[in-house]
C-alpha cells in the first residue's frame, strides 16, 4: 500500500483498477490491530465497514459512486451511527447503540465513504489529554509516553498512526486544534451553524461542533463540501451548503492579525514561541501584512468558557439517570432517587463530575448573577472584538496550544492548569468562527507545534485555502 497522500491522488488509483476498497478496509483493520497498544480505536466496525466496501466496488465498476468512494472515516465516540454503539467514552453509556445517525454520518455514507470505526476520546468530550476515557489514555503515535492532546485526541491519534484516512471530532473549546497541534496533523473548527449537531452526543450545545481531522486540507475541504449545510434536526445549523462552496479569490497579500497577548503570553513554550516567531518571519518576508493587536481580554476567556460550558454540561448530562438507557446502578431498590444517585455516582468519571458540580453551582441562585450572567457578558464582547479585529484584518494567526505535548499524567495535580491548555483555542468557540491548527515548525519529531488561523464567519473555504497556503509555502 502507497503513503497516502490526499483522496484525489487515491481515487486515481480505485478508479483505475490498482486498488480497491475491500483491500483499503482490510489493511485498515489489520493496522488498527497491530497498533491496538495506543487504545485510539474502542471498536472496528469491521462487517459493516467490509459490507459498504463491496457495494461501492460495485458502484466504482458501473460509475454510479460517490464523491468520497475510498475515503476510509474513524469517528469520535460522540458521534450516533445508527445500529452501532456509541458511549461518549464513559461507563454510563456502556452497551448503548444508537436507534439513528447523526446527520454527518449520513451524508458522508451517502456519498460513499466508509466509517471504520469509533474511537477513544476523553469522556463527553471533557479534557486536554484524553485521559479522562473510561476506558484508558490514548498515547501519542509520535511517542507513547506523551499525551495526543485532547479531547479528539484518539481521532487525531488515528490519522498519525495512518489508521484511517480522515476522523470527524467534536470542537467544544479546542478539542479538535489542540490535538491536531500535539500529533502534528490539520485540525478544523467550522463556523457554529456550518454542520449539523444532530447526532452528536452534546457536552455544551452552544459551543460543540463536528469537525474533521486529517494530513491534508484537500481531504477536509472535501468532507466539508458534504457534511455543511442546513439540517431540519438542528435549528442552530444555519448555513446553507452554497455558503460553504462560495469562495472569493485571496488577495495575494493577506492582512493578518498577531494578538501580542497570545505571542507573548507567559505560558509559551520556548520551541512554540521560536517556530511561531520563524513562522510570522516567513509571511513578512512573503509580503503579507502583519498587524499586532492587544486583546487584554484573553485572560478572562478561559473562566468566562468553563463558566458557560459547564453550566450547559450540568443540563445537557442530567438526562443520563440510569432510568431510560445505559449503565444502572440500584435497580433492585424501588427508590427511584436512589437508583439515579448510585448511577451518576458510579457512571460519571471524576471530570465530569467536576464539571457538572461547578455548571450546578454557577447557576444556582445567588451565583447565577456573579458568574454565569458575567461569563454571557465577557462572550459578548468577545464576540465584538474578533468582529472588529476581522474587519481590518482577513486572519487571526496565534499558537494553537501554549505548550508542546507532555507526558501522560504529568498534570494531574491540578485539572486548573490543564483547562489553560484552551487559552488560546475558546476564542473561536466563544465567537462562533472557524478556525484551523496547522503543523508548523518543530526541533524534535516527538514536539510538534501548531499554528492557529481564525477567519470571518461563514469564510470557511477561505480560511482553509490561506491554511493550504501557509503549509505549501511558508513552512
Amino acid at each position: 500500500m502507497e503513503p497516502y497522500s490526499n483522496l484525489e491522488n487515491l481515487q486515481k488509483e480505485i478508479f483505475s483498477g490498482k486498488i480497491n476498497c475491500v483491500q483499503l478496509v482490510e489493511h485498515f483493520i489489520e493496522r488498527i490491530e497491530k497498533k491496538k497498544s495506543l487504545n485510539i480505536f474502542l471498536e472496528v466496525f469491521e462487517k459493516t465497514a467490509l459490507d459498504l466496501a463491496r457495494k461501492i466496488d460495485k458502484k466504482i465498476k458501473n460509475n454510479s459512486a460517490g464523491g468520497l468512494a475510498g475515503l476510509i472515516v474513524g469517528i469520535k465516540d460522540n458521534i450516533c451511527y445508527k445500529g452501532h454503539c456509541v458511549s461518549a467514552s464513559s461507563k454510563i453509556l456502556n452497551g448503548f447503540e444508537s436507534t439513528y445517525s447523526a446527520t454527518v454520518i449520513e451524508k458522508l455514507l451517502a456519498e460513499d465513504a466508509i466509517i471504520i470505526g469509533r474511537i477513544n476520546c476523553d469522556e463527553f468530550a471533557m479534557g486536554s489529554t484524553n485521559e479522562n476515557s473510561a476506558y484508558g489514555p490514548v498515547k501519542n503515535p509520535l511517542n507513547s509516553n506523551l499525551t495526543p492532546g485532547g479531547s479528539s485526541g484518539g481521532c487525531a491519534a488515528a490519522i498519525v498512526a495512518n489508521l484511517c484516512h480522515v476522523s470527524l471530532g467534536s470542537d467544544t473549546g479546542g478539542s479538535i486544534r489542540q490535538p491536531a497541534s500535539f500529533c502534528s496533523i490539520i485540525g478544523f473548527k467550522p463556523s457554529y451553524g456550518m454542520v449539523s449537531r444532530h447526532g452528536l452526543i452534546a457536552y455544551a450545545s452552544s459551543f460543540d461542533q463536528i469537525g474533521p481531522m486529517g494530513k491534508s486540507i484537500q481531504d477536509i475541504d472535501r468532507v466539508m463540501e458534504v457534511i455543511s449545510g442546513k439540517d431540519n434536526f438542528d435549528s442552530t445549523c444555519v448555513f446553507d451548503k452554497a455558503d460553504y462552496k462560495i469562495k472569493t479569490k485571496p488577495p495575494k497579500k493577506i492582512n493578518i492579525c498577531v494578538i501580542k497577548d497570545a505571542s507573548e503570553h507567559k505560558l509559551l513554550h520556548k520551541d512554540v514561541k521560536k517556530s511561531f516567531a520563524k513562522l510570522l518571519h516567513n509571511l513578512k518576508n512573503a509580503g503579507h501584512n502583519i498587524k499586532e493587536f492587544e486583546m487584554p481580554i484573553l485572560k478572562y476567556l478561559v473562566p468566562a468558557y468553563y463558566i458557560l460550558t459547564t453550566a450547559e454540561a450540568s443540563s445537557n448530562l442530567a438526562r443520563y439517570d440510569g432510568i431510560k438507557y445505559g449503565y444502572s446502578k440500584g435497580r433492585m431498590t424501588k427508590n427511584w432517587s436512589e437508583i439515579i444517585k448510585q448511577t451518576r455516582s458510579r457512571g460519571f468519571g471524576k471530570e465530569v463530575k467536576r464539571r457538572i458540580l461547578l455548571g450546578t453551582f454557577v447557576l444556582s441562585e445567588g451565583y447565577y448573577d456573579n458568574y454565569y450572567s458575567k461569563a454571557q457578558k465577557i462572550r459578548r464582547l468577545v464576540q465584538k472584538e474578533t468582529e472588529k479585529i476581522l474587519q481590518s484584518c482577513d486572519f487571526i494567526l496565534l499558537p494553537t496550544s501554549p505548550t508542546i505535548p507532555f507526558k501522560l499524567k504529568e498534570k494531574h495535580n491540578d485539572p486548573t492548569v490543564l483547562y489553560l491548555q484552551d487559552v488560546f483555542t475558546v476564542q473561536a468557540n466563544l465567537s462562533g468562527n472557524p478556525a484551523i491548527s496547522i503543523p508548523i515548525f518543530q526541533y524534535k519529531n516527538d514536539a510538534p507545534v501548531g499554528g492557529q488561523l481564525i477567519g470571518k464567519k461563514g469564510k470557511d473555504k477561505e480560511l482553509l485555502h490561506f491554511g493550504n497556503e501557509i503549509l505549501k509555502n511558508h513552512v
